[in-house]
């Protein structure tokens, strides 16, 4: 197992706080460490970003910030070298909750806003994302956007103090819960890869680059939407270990070939709950 800055260390103490009040919090023992009562695969937190002026492709493959499911995996995404061309493949990570714990941040996640009726403003800032929290608890799925999050921060943010208030808390629970520390972690293995494709384009940067040949599905795939020169295809069964490998060759600006053309191509390892390209189009 890999440490990745410690993570996770910091939540517990905040997840533990009130097992000593010896409650039944989740199902199983007293502080919660038996079997969720939710699905393994289903999250029961995320958050997410729409929007903002970024690329298709990026729009197309972005990660969320940290999905925690109901068996009590996190899935977040580890630290990117600062370097041009990056690596092909993300670094996303994995660590372990238990039920309680899990059960604990969903408390959180509601106490900092999500499922609330605060007023959050309208910032007037321009092509950012929008934070999306999504949370599965007693009451159903609840959903809240917030846009600009981690741009509309002080009095110059054109809020009122209220509405500062009110995303320095969403704000808080968010970087604590995307940027942990204490805990260990490992790589995640995906079961499924997407590849979404566009035709390589030389450029002063990236004209020195090796081919590499794509070793998956025929490329460019599905299209991905009208006016979009991105197609999708789903990697599964042995051909993931392939394009693994091979991507440990590449990095984000080598030219993959396949049926004769150069393609860019965005790797995304899909998560526990999604299934295909039409997932990440959905999630646009």
């Amino acid at each position: 197992m890999t440490n990745i800055r410690g993570r996770w260390a910091a939540l517990v103490p905040l997840l533990l706080l009130t097992a000593a009040c010896a409650q039944q919090v989740g199902p199983g023992t007293a502080d919660g460490a038996g079997e969720s009562s939710y699905p393994a695969d289903v999250p029961v937190i995320r958050i997410d970003y729409t929007g903002g002026f970024v690329p298709p492709a990026v729009v197309a493959t972005r990660l969320p910030g940290v999905s925690v499911y109901g068996d009590g995996r996190v899935v977040s995404q580890g630290p990117v070298p600062a370097i041009y061309p990056g690596p092909a493949l993300p670094n996303i990570q994995v660590g372990k909750l238990s039920a309680g714990e899990v059960t604990k941040l969903v408390e959180q996640a509601r106490a900092a806003g999500v499922g609330g009726t605060a007023d959050l403003g309208t910032p007037p800032i321009t092509d950012v994302a929008t934070t999306r929290f999504t949370v599965r608890g007693p009451v159903g799925t609840e959903e809240l956007t917030v846009y600009a999050l981690h741009e509309a921060t002080g009095p110059e943010a054109g809020l009122t103090a209220e509405q500062r208030a009110a995303r320095d808390k969403l704000r808080a629970f968010a970087d604590r819960l995307i940027n942990p520390t204490g805990a260990t972690t490992q790589p995640y293995q995906p079961a499924v890869v997407a590849a979404v494709a566009e035709p390589w384009v030389a450029t002063e940067e990236n004209q020195h680059q090796v081919e590499v040949p794509w070793p998956g599905p025929a490329l460019p795939g599905a299209s991905l939407g009208d006016g979009l020169e991105l197609g999708c295809v789903t990697v599964t069964g042995p051909a993931v270990r392939q394009v693994i490998d091979a991507a440990a060759k590449a990095n984000t600006a080598t030219p993959w070939t396949s049926g004769g053309k150069r393609w860019t191509v965005t790797l995304r390892p899909l998560l526990p709950d999604e299934t295909d390209c039409k997932t990440l189009s959905a999630g646009r």
